[in-house]
């Protein structure tokens, strides 16, 4: 209150002036450091700093622990900042931050220090009290702190945004040809910043300002992967591939328009003899990648594999072998080398003669090299950020289902580690999500992926919002919804069925997948058969290339088709039946523990189907003890 304020700046006026005056510095701060004290030329504010609040701290104005001094209470930080008079503050401020930057000739090597004094410079920004030279100086020291303000262990982008924001405020009328590289880096370092959190206006306005002004194609690198990463969050995943493409072209690496498998599958076909017994020390034998264009295209190239994922996975595969083919040629790029060999690997589980299962060795061979490779980088975290969700649904074939999911959390682990918010986001997605098909306990997952689908509508991240909700709306068709208001509220949710429709229109080709699975999974639970087999039916027809739970679909198609065989006695259901079980068959022969009892479940269905009861029950048996000693309890 206006009373308790008037007793307390009575108390303060009372107090010796060296006191006082020690007291409103420390009132700029918030808190003071010991440090920061010693930092300060003490002949500009009060001789005896220390002495002073050593005094307050007896009068019980400051508390101090360790080497910090705060203020008991924020009323009376408030009071003490009060007798400072309005028009001398800013002023203060600056004579404060200009004083901390004295003191370091070189305090841009500082990030503490230049923190400090920018902090204090910014609340001067705009009343003309700092001349040009002085602006120049905070506008690069403002990049300092904002890149600091990012690399510690919790990340806060607004504070960072802010820091650049400031910079780029302070810099000349005619930035762009008088402080070109200071403009430069201040301008790519808002759109990153305004990206990881989700500033969809920020990063539109800051990429346009860094492409309209750059000197060459070298200086617009950064914010062209930006710009692509941006387009693609918002699920305009034409307009991303389209982008990247163009760059590729003028870089050399030109693609077709129209991709199909019989294309991809030559392309594997070449590069068969370089990857059979391929080693990680075969990999670290090739020269290095000197090429500056080709290193430009692999940059490029790796992006371009992450955004068609989800609407043109056979040019994802493409550019997968050619990656790789450049890596062969052109020698090892670090990194993009090893970005190339996980798709890769995907490529060869995709492709395969007669549309089996025939590289699943091969492929699980080289995503063991990449991630051996990846271990080993001196830089691992982002490239574990990356990759640890592509190299887990390679490796998904061979090793436990359950054991996949703590692989990819290692990867969102290191994406937040370093700010790779995008894939932090798909490991946050691909961690929740398909646990529907491995767990039993399908409330706390409905919850998880709840939490995270408020998250990406919070982050305006469109593509990933999507997808939760697809995730959430199977989860909800199983178990409902207990807390509808708070999942539905701000959030304009979207069924299975409706977000179909959007993933047409956007030729969405990972939604779509993601969708009908998620809708043959929820069907089959609830012996929806005929719904089930006919979505199955349908996405077959459109042809699109095959994803990593293809066998999910395969295994929920064989159970509703071998059901509408029995009922209907159609012989299409039962060759569908008989289909999925010979594929299942052969994935077996990879891993027990995730198909055995799948299989078990087909032939048990096809034993009923033919009559066999006893050898039907003694299979549905043999599925039942399958399944519980492999953990899939909900199967």
């Amino acid at each position: 209150s206006e009373g308790v304020v008037g007793l307390l700046t009575k108390k303060l006026k009372q107090l010796p002036y060296y006191v006082i005056e020690t007291l409103k510095v420390a009132s700029c701060f918030g808190h003071v450091n010991v440090c920061t004290i010693e930092l300060l030329d003490f002949g500009q504010f009060v001789p005896n700093m220390m002495e002073a609040l050593d005094s307050a701290v007896r009068e019980g104005i400051v508390e101090k622990a360790g080497p910090l001094f705060a203020f008991c209470h924020d009323m009376l930080q408030e009071s003490t900042y009060n007798l400072i008079p309005p028009d001398e503050r800013k002023p203060f401020h600056k004579k404060i931050g200009m004083n901390l930057v004295l003191q370091d000739p070189e305090v841009a090597k500082n990030a503490e220090l230049c923190t400090l004094a920018v902090d204090q410079i910014n609340i001067c920004i705009g009343d003309g009290i700092l001349d040009q030279a002085e602006c120049a100086l905070f506008a690069r020291l403002n990049l300092v702190a904002g890149k600091h303000s990012m690399s510690t262990k919790k990340s806060n982008y607004e504070q960072a945004r802010g820091y650049f924001e400031a910079g780029i405020s302070l810099l000349h009328a005619d930035n762009w040809s008088k402080q070109y590289a200071l403009s430069l880096e201040l301008f790519h370092w808002s759109v990153a910043v305004s990206f990881m959190d989700g500033k969809a206006e920020a990063v539109s306005s800051r990429l346009d300002d860094v492409l309209s002004n750059a000197r060459s194609f070298d200086d617009t690198v950064n914010s062209r992967v930006l710009l692509a990463k941006f387009l693609a969050s918002k699920a305009q995943y034409t307009e991303a591939i389209s982008g990247v493409l163009d760059i590729l072209s003028n870089l050399g690496e030109s693609f077709p328009q129209e991709i199909n498998a019989s294309l991809v599958m030559n392309e594997i076909n070449a590069l068969m003899p370089m990857l059979k017994g391929i080693t990680k020390d075969k990999i670290l034998n090739l020269p290095t990648m000197t090429d500056r264009t080709k290193l430009q295209a692999m940059k490029f190239m790796d992006l371009l594999t992450a955004i068609s994922n989800f609407s043109s996975p056979m040019l994802m595969h493409l550019v997968s072998c050619r990656l790789t083919k450049l890596t062969f040629s052109f020698g090892y790029c670090d990194g993009y080398s090893i970005s190339g060999l996980v798709f890769m690997a995907h490529g060869l589980l995709h492709f395969s003669k007669n549309d089996s299962y025939d590289n699943i060795w091969l492929a699980t061979q080289i995503s063991r090299v990449a991630e051996s490779l990846m271990k080993e980088h001196s830089n691992s975290h982002p490239l574990r950020a990356r990759l640890a969700l592509w190299i887990g649904t390679v490796q998904i074939y061979v090793e436990p289902f359950q054991a996949i999911p703590e692989r990819i959390m290692d990867g969102y682990n290191s994406a937040t580690i370093v700010g790779d918010v995008g894939n932090a986001i798909a490991c946050g997605l691909n961690y929740s999500g398909p646990q529907i098909y491995c767990t039993a306990d399908l409330k706390e997952c409905q919850k998880t992926m709840g939490n995270f689908l408020h998250q990406m509508a919070k982050q305006k991240r469109i593509a990933a919002l999507y997808s939760s909700m697809s995730y959430y709306d199977a989860y909800t068709a199983l178990i409902g919804k207990e807390d509808s208001c708070g999942i539905d509220a701000g959030i304009e949710m979207k069924t299975n069925k409706q977000l179909y429709q959007m993933a047409e229109q956007t030729q969405n080709s990972y939604l779509m997948h993601l969708v009908t699975l998620n809708q043959i999974f929820v069907h089959c639970y609830f012996r929806e058969y005929l719904p089930c087999a006919d979505l199955a039916e349908k996405h077959q027809t459109i042809g699109t290339a095959k994803r990593t739970f293809d066998f999910m679909l395969v295994f929920y198609t064989g159970i509703a088709a071998l059901n509408l065989a029995r009922d209907t006695r159609q012989e299409k259901w039962r060759k569908i039946g008989e289909e999925a079980n010979k594929s299942m068959m052969q994935l077996v022969q990879y891993s027990t523990w995730n198909f055995e009892n799948k299989q078990k479940l087909l032939q048990a269905e096809l034993h009923y189907l033919n009559g066999r009861n006893t050898m039907a029950e003694l299979a549905y048996q043999s599925s039942i003890a399958s399944a519980r000693d492999h953990k899939f309890i909900q199967e």
